[in-house]
């Protein structure tokens, strides 16, 4: 057993390599090994290679690339293009107009890519000419885009939850639903932002139009959301019908979108070649980092780091609503340093003991941990979506970006709240399906 003080400079010692800029992953090695050979001693190092091929040697794991090749074949065949502008034509009579097309396709681009970057830079790319076009408030643009984007990893399939549900050996199906209700009320929490700030400010929405659509024209369009809404029907459908595993619901996933792909004519070598070398690229960081993570995992639990943890917070003898307010706020801090897939790697081995040991059921805690990854995502100075989106926009500040977040911002706050004063928001649909 090592004490909370060594515990508190280890992880101190892992912030701080973190922000010389060395790999997430390499970091998470690199610590477990130096708390394998203090707490146990070389020796122990002979069985890691056996350890960590009999960890990642996983068919939950195969889903990863399966659901970010899917959303590379959405995203290089213009699918998700097509999909915003459909949208566009019935949400014009909101107030803030065009800026509800940025909350609702993230809405429904996210429930079919798994990723907030990819629904952050798709967005972006087709959004701004049309706003500039029409004189809308750009940080509000930004902002909308930046923060809708970040439902890309809470409504299912999320690559986040599926890591989650890897690490902690709990159901990917349950947090797959657990996520539904909590994003879609993220969603509409965006959606009232936008029409009370366009209400009071009617300026942030230009000239307070959108593209011309006639009336039969919006019909015609509107069989633009019938794929992507048949392949998330598919994915989760077979999942809880009990046709696939979430896995083989990912393969599902793939196959649909090809046809898809075929269907609008853009299922072609290089667009293939595109999307898979895109697959390869991003599989092999996240699996590199979960690699570290298991390892870091495995040296924790020889070292009896949980536990001390686990006895030190009961210690404490604090409420579960403040021990959720402690939470939040180490959150908050980790997200100014860390990006949103570090700080839930790196925070899951010790917290998840802890959390289920205080009583909060594991599926709530990980939605609980991607809303506050979602948190991350928009944290100034790391925040990888407002990175992307000022790189599509291609003027002005990153301030700008960082401003028009804020509201947003609070909307996630308000969310974190109710799901802590009212878990079945999180839980009610997994049991009710079960």
């Amino acid at each position: 057993m090592v004490s909370i003080g060594i515990i508190a400079v280890g992880f101190l010692c892992v912030i701080g390599l973190l922000l010389l800029g060395l790999h997430v992953g390499t970091v998470m090695a690199l610590t477990a090994l130096v708390g394998v050979i203090y707490g146990v001693g070389p020796m122990l190092l002979n069985s890691m290679g056996n350890l960590m091929w009999g960890q990642m040697n996983s068919f939950v794991l195969t889903a990863i690339p399966l659901y970010i090749l899917m959303g590379e074949i959405l995203v290089n065949s213009q699918i998700a293009e097509r999909m915003y502008r459909s949208l566009s034509d019935w949400v014009q009579w909101l107030p803030g107009k065009l800026l509800h097309s940025n909350i609702a396709s993230s809405t429904m681009f996210s429930a079919i890519s798994g990723s907030s970057v990819a629904t952050a830079a798709t967005i972006s790319t087709v959004a701004f000419p049309t706003f500039r076009e029409h004189g809308y408030n750009e940080r509000w643009v930004a902002g909308s885009i930046a923060s809708g984007a970040t439902l890309g990893i809470l409504i299912p399939p999320s690559i986040n939850l599926i890591i989650y549900g890897a690490i902690t050996d709990t159901s990917i199906g349950a947090l797959f639903i657990a996520g539904i209700i909590p994003g879609l009320l993220l969603a509409s929490f965006f959606v009232i932002i936008i029409a009370v700030a366009a209400t009071i400010w009617p300026s942030i929405a230009g000239d307070g139009t959108g593209p011309e659509t006639d009336r039969s024209g919006r019909w015609t369009r509107l069989i633009d959301l019938v794929g992507p809404v048949v392949i998330f029907a598919l994915i989760i459908g077979s999942i809880y019908g009990g046709w696939a595993t979430p896995t083989e619901a990912a393969a599902v996933g793939v196959v649909a979108s090809l046809g898809l792909a075929t269907y609008y004519g853009k299922l072609t070598f290089v667009m293939l070649n595109d999307s898979l070398l895109a697959t390869i690229r991003i599989t092999a960081m996240i699996l590199f980092v979960l690699m570290g993570a298991y390892f870091l995992n495995f040296a924790m639990g020889i070292l009896g780091i949980p536990d001390q943890v686990a006895a030190f917070i009961s210690s404490l003898n604090v409420s579960p609503t403040v021990f959720v307010l402690c939470l939040v706020l180490l959150y908050l801090v980790l997200g100014c340093f860390l990006d949103a897939l570090a700080m839930m790697i790196t925070t899951i081995p010790v917290l998840f003991p802890v959390v289920v040991a205080v009583g909060f059921d594991p599926v709530w805690f990980g939605v609980f941990i991607v809303i506050m990854c979602e948190l991350a995502l928009l944290t100034p100075p790391v925040g990888m979506n407002l990175y992307i989106v000022q790189g599509v926009r291609n003027r002005g500040q990153i301030t700008d970006v960082i401003t028009g977040v804020l509201p947003f911002f609070i909307g996630i706050l308000v969310l974190v709240a109710l799901i802590t004063v009212f878990p079945q928001i999180v839980t009610w649909l997994p049991e009710a399906l079960d």
